[in-house]
């Protein structure tokens, strides 16, 4: 291009500057005087630029100049332009940052379309070999990503996962339930109330340093936890099929850690193991430990926060190729470094339904149960009263079918009974929309005489716990099939009394006892008709719970129960013992705390306003339990200043 044309170039952008169109329709770009005049003696050379750089050209250029757009897309033919549509960004890009581009574009010239359509070539080999266009849930999350605090975002399952027990990350955590329910203003105030570092965390003389933990998939820690203490990993142990085995190991240098809790333990000495926390504040048996003892005096948020602290240690140890949202995994209950994690995941269940948050406690007993397929803590005999609570009734008839058991789930009482409730609430809601119900499923009625021949035991159980007062029911009780009806087996009452107890606030619902009258009464009236029916249901009922053997001895019927017994403050005096007293070897092998606690170890006072004041007094005993500063006391303040 000659000098003199570019003179007359800039001499009409002169005359019309707020004319950019002008330039654009003679295929030309300004540019400065002297470097067009270099390039003028040289041949034209097309400058290198980063392919990804198109994604954003294109939307640049496309807002600058629309005619020169449609132009273009007239010569580039249909691949490209669908490819270019789908790489689109979806933000919008502020009026000021189009303007800096468009002054970084001074001295750029639009390259041809040819030139353009082999970058987008190149670009697609690129994102091929990138593999960009696979779902995120194909891809591994790298073990640095979960250091960095990264959420974990997928909803969709692996290969090799049971999709009946794929876990929603949404509904695992409590706030997001809690936000659908109260709203987010709500959620978010208490939340920054409880992270919040007010005069009652702060502790004197020390000044808490800003700490932003890491984030993870089962519970949200808040500012003031410690960061964690890397005591315990994850081992990868051996890999059969598609499933990866795992266990938990502690760091070499911290082994004696365990020793000392033992010895504590078995020593009563409360003292002793609040050294072991308050040297090492994410100690899993430690803090397990002190939950059982807020959770018996009464104090469950300080129980559910202990739980919740432990869990997130053990979290942070997770294999990188152990992930809850992939399902490839086993973590068996046979390795007792394995146990704590399912104790802590069980209590954080039950804490979760006693917070009303019914639909987390059912993504965690999930959870729990996709661990070991063996189910050492017993999520079958309460999976199927969450899903109920939460309004999962499709979920729990799926459940039912495609779950693969040593039995069919419905001859356990608990599926028996609530796959019945299911199948009403479904009829219910498919009649208030005028959709005809699945015509070959068994119905609401059907299902609950079929429970109740199978299991009359129950009905008894639910009259006497919900309690039914109404006077039909001791008519029905009075009937020989279901006043004498006896369990036949150790195991099968065992689960008869679990599912009472975890399942008779649901039979306080007046359209479920109605529901349990109907199907009662037609049980009687068929039982006068051919009273063979019952010795058929009786010959299924040993052949399914034939062991003379209580093969469910290890789960305990309190461990269901929404109910927690309350240990008076005079029964924890026995326990508090002072250091040492346990035995040689307890507290005089610790380190001395003070001296290596650094702020992060310290803290959070409590408060004490409305509580018990036996119970504050026994706590105050806790070595590491601060009430904060106490700002009535002169001296004090004095000191301070």
């Amino acid at each position: 291009m000659s000098g003199r044309l570019v003179r007359r170039v800039l001499q009409e952008r002169e005359a019309s500057p707020q004319d950019p169109a002008a330039a654009a329709e003679d295929g030309l770009v300004v540019v400065e005087e002297e470097e067009e005049e270099e390039e003028a003696a040289s041949p034209r050379r097309v400058a290198a630029r980063n392919p990804f750089d198109l994604l954003d050209d294109d939307d640049d250029e496309a807002e600058e100049d629309k005619e020169d757009e449609v132009d273009t897309d007239q010569t580039v033919s249909y691949p490209e332009q669908k490819q270019s549509t789908k790489k689109k960004p979806t933000s919008a890009v502020p009026e000021t940052n189009k303007k800096s581009k468009k002054k970084k574009k001074k001295g750029k010239a639009e390259p041809p379309v040819s030139v353009k359509s082999r970058d987008e070539k190149s670009l697609d080999s690129i994102l091929e070999d990138l593999s960009i266009g696979k779902k995120p849930i194909q891809q591994k999350v790298h073990h640095s990503d979960r250091a960095a605090g990264k959420e974990i975002e997928t909803n969709e399952t692996t290969v090799g996962t049971s999709s009946v027990l794929a876990i929603d990350p949404k509904h695992l955590k409590a706030e997001n339930e809690m936000r659908r329910i109260f709203g987010s203003k709500v959620v978010d105030s208490l939340e920054n109330q409880r992270n919040m570092p007010g005069p009652s965390r702060q502790v004197r003389g020390v000044r808490r340093a800003a700490h932003n933990p890491r984030r993870t998939l089962l519970v949200s820690p808040p500012s003031f936890w410690p960061p964690w203490d890397k005591l315990m990993s994850m081992d990868l142990i051996e890999t059969k099929g598609s499933l990866n085995y795992f266990r938990y190991v502690y760091d070499p240098s911290v082994s004696h850690v365990q020793d000392l809790f033992e010895a504590a333990k078995s020593a009563n000495d409360l003292n002793a193991i609040a050294a072991v926390l308050a040297r090492y504040p994410y100690h899993p048996d430690s803090l397990l430990t002190f939950a059982d003892l807020f959770k018996y005096s009464g104090e469950h948020q300080s129980s559910a926060d202990a739980v919740e602290k432990c869990l997130f240690a053990l979290e942070c140890a997770w294999h990188p190729l152990f992930g809850p949202l992939q399902g490839n995994y086993q973590l068996k209950y046979s390795h007792d470094t394995n146990k704590p994690f399912f104790t802590a995941l069980f209590s954080h269940m039950k804490n979760l339904d006693r917070r009303g948050c019914h639909r987390s406690a059912l993504e965690a007993c999930k959870f729990l149960l996709s661990l070991d397929s063996d189910d050492p803590k017993g999520a079958l005999f309460c999976i199927d009263y969450f899903a109920l609570r939460s309004q999962q009734y499709k979920w729990l008839e799926q459940f039912a079918e495609e779950y693969q058991c040593d039995n069919s789930l419905w001859l356990f009482p608990n599926f028996s009974y609530s796959l019945a409730i299911a199948r009403f609430y479904l009829e219910r809601d498919a009649a208030s929309e005028d959709v005809s119900a699945h015509a070959d499923k068994s119905t609401a009625i059907d299902l609950m005489k079929q429970a109740l021949m199978l299991h009359p035991l129950v009905l008894s159980k639910i009259v006497d716990k919900a309690p039914l007062k109404d006077s039909s029911w001791a008519q029905i009780l009075k009937n020989a099939f279901f006043g004498s009806a006896k369990p036949g087996s150790p195991s099968l009452e065992h689960v008869i009394n679990i599912y009472v107890e975890r399942h008779y606030i649901m039979w306080r619902f007046p359209e479920l006892q109605n529901l349990l009258k109907e199907a009662a009464l037609l049980v009687i009236e068929s039982l006068k008709q051919d009273s063979r029916e019952a010795k058929d249901w009786a010959c299924v009922r040993k052949e399914a719970f034939s062991s003379e053997k209580n093969e469910y001895s290890h789960l305990l019927v309190s461990d269901f129960s929404d109910t927690t017994p309350s240990l008076p403050p005079e029964e924890l005096r026995p326990f508090m013992v002072g250091p040492g007293m346990g035995g040689p070897g307890i507290a005089h092998d610790m380190p001395p705390i003070e001296q290596e606690a650094g702020p992060e170890r310290l803290r959070a006072p409590r408060e004490v306003a409305g509580r018990n004041a036996a119970l504050v007094f026994l706590e105050s005993l806790l070595p590491w339990v601060d009430y904060g500063v106490n700002h009535h006391d002169g001296n004090d303040q004095n000191d301070d200043d």
